[in-house]
């Protein structure tokens, strides 16, 4: 049995990750939050439910995507090669008393 390229599911559509490539962070992540309440709600079928979540996975990558780019971009216009300490302020131990 062939599955349809294209299926809708509950107002929302899915191509596996066809059309997901060409979306925005918002859309992606609007209709990520429609599907995770969908499953949330326990209305869908088996069928339903794996396609919803084809789709949610397709479109958490994309969304992560779409951040791992911003990120880089901010990198590079701040000139710093990693941004993994970003906004991280180091904790400097208070000095320990003797009590002797």
């Amino acid at each position: 049995m062939e599955r349809s390229s294209s299926t809708r599911y509950g107002g929302l559509v899915s191509n596996n990750s066809d059309d997901v490539a060409g979306m925005t962070y918002e859309d992606a992540r609007d209709e990520l939050i429609m599907i995770v309440a969908k499953l949330e709600a326990g209305e869908a079928t088996l069928e339903e439910s794996l396609g919803l979540w084809e789709r949610g996975e397709a479109l958490a990558a994309r969304c992560q995507e779409l951040l791992d780019g911003a990120k880089e971009r901010i990198s590079t216009v701040r000139g710093e090669a990693d941004m993994a300490d970003a906004g991280v302020v180091g904790i400097v131990p208070a000095e320990e008393e003797d009590d002797a």
